[in-house]
């Protein structure tokens, strides 16, 4: 179980604060009201509980508090004194920690040599002036936006919703239908990604695989098939298509009430007008709103930049950003002040498929930071030789966001998860079965 929780805790994004407890059991709310104060410092903390190993599995979770504030907590109830002290937080040595292995899972831990911001187990300081002390002693710290998480979240929602559905329709279920023209390994990859996650949530997959040298009319012809099958209630066409295709011809094809990329015109169309709401709005920039929006940010009358302006991710996103009233700016390739447009911004999405090309002087102090992009650089250290990463230079960001997404783990997952969204709310539709 130690393993497990330092497993878990070397997964954190950063940890300012070790909450060490001898026991979850006795002090299960005390810590849960304690975390709270540290997100108000915006500081990040983890508990890790002595007693842990006698603990079930079952009894305690990784958990996202208040804010993706990543800490472990015991799921069971226990009565909270308002008059409670955290007694059991106690001072720790190097050769603690050592005996513990947190230095192996690179932890670091505030006050490893400073015991007195931490209260002695007999010593019966009140929560709040022992976090006084480690407010004092913590830079405040970005939220990371855990992508991966709230779509694992969303899947669940999407499968309990898909059951539901099967339930009232006598055994029928989502379908979502899928067009892999060529061989390139990305976008077998994408594919196989999209069938894993659709069998996870109980949604049937269908593939259709053309040659490359496929002709544009078979592909329509592949695209109409699925149209006049009733099991399908989405149609996916895996972009690029090869050069000799005319994508817009072939997106058009698709049956605009089963478009669940939402590239077709008129969905699109229908997303750029006032007041009017596309059957599907594209899955990365939804992903992208979703993001923000689980993450308790508000859009509203904020100013948002979106660098980048392609049909798939920029342009999308920026029509989604007005639609939840924000100001919104757009930065490509001719603007002349990218830097100083963004360093204006209350939120950035960015979506050039540069890497790094956002420096940590472009973002203003305080900003929401969503990274869309997914680059291949050399690493040598890397097992692979490479290593991803987004359009922003996170080690320069995360000094000046306040919340900001990983590249990977962030907008990456939740494009899968609006896809499966998209595919439900089709079927529902096709079935006349209305949202509870």
């Amino acid at each position: 179980m130690r393993a497990i929780l330092l497993r878990r805790a070397a997964s954190a994004a950063r940890v300012d604060v070790l909450l060490y407890t001898q026991s979850f059991a006795r002090t299960g709310e005390i810590l849960s009201s304690s975390l709270l104060h540290v997100k108000q410092m915006h500081a990040r903390c983890i508990c890790f509980a002595e007693s842990a190993v006698k603990v079930p599995h079952a009894s305690v979770t990784p958990s996202v508090h208040a804010g993706n504030l990543a800490h472990y907590k015991c799921t069971r109830s226990y009565a909270s004194d308002t008059d409670a002290y955290l007694s059991l937080v106690r001072p720790l040595s190097s050769n603690k920690l050592s005996s513990i292995g947190f230095h192996r899972v690179g932890i670091p831990i505030l006050g490893v040599d400073s015991p007195e911001i931490w209260t002695h187990h007999k010593d019966l300081r009140p929560c709040q002036a022992i976090l006084d002390e480690v407010s004092a002693k913590v830079e405040p710290s970005v939220i990371l936006i855990d992508g991966k998480l709230i779509a694992e979240r969303i899947k669940q929602e999407v499968a309990e919703e898909v059951a539901r559905v099967k339930s009232q329709t006598a055994g029928k279920v989502p379908g979502l239908a899928m067009v892999l023209v060529g061989l390139r390994e990305d976008a077998k990859t994408y594919v196989w990604s999209k069938k894993k996650a659709c069998k996870e949530v109980g949604i049937e997959s269908f593939e259709e695989n053309l040659p490359e040298d496929s002709s544009e009319e078979e592909v329509v012809n592949v695209v109409g098939k699925f149209n006049d099958d009733p099991s399908v209630h989405g149609i996916l066409v895996q972009l690029p298509l090869p050069k000799h295709i005319n994508e817009e011809r072939v997106l058009a094809a698709v049956n605009v009430e089963k478009d669940v990329d939402g590239f077709h015109p008129l969905n699109i169309g229908k997303l750029a007008m006032q007041g009017r709401s596309p059957l599907f709005v594209p899955c990365t920039p939804r992903g992208c709103i979703e993001l923000l929006l689980r993450s308790n940010i508000d859009i509203k009358g904020k100013h948002a930049v979106v660098i980048g302006r392609s049909n798939i991710v920029g342009t999308p996103a920026a029509m989604l950003l007005q639609q939840h009233q924000a100001t919104v700016s757009v930065v490509h390739s001719y603007t002349p002040n990218p830097a100083e447009i963004t360093n204006r911004a209350d939120i950035v999405i960015a979506a050039a498929g540069v890497a790094h090309l956002v420096r940590g002087d472009w973002i203003k102090p305080g900003a929401v930071v969503i990274d869309v992009g997914i680059n291949l650089i050399e690493d040598p250290s890397a097992k692979k030789g490479y290593r991803l990463v987004g359009d922003v230079c996170f080690k320069e960001a995360v000094t000046k966001a306040s919340a900001i997404t990983p590249v990977p783990g962030g907008v990456g997952p939740m494009t899968i998860a609006m896809l499966l969204c998209n595919t439900l709310e089709s079927a529902k539709r096709a079935f006349g079965i209305s949202d509870q």
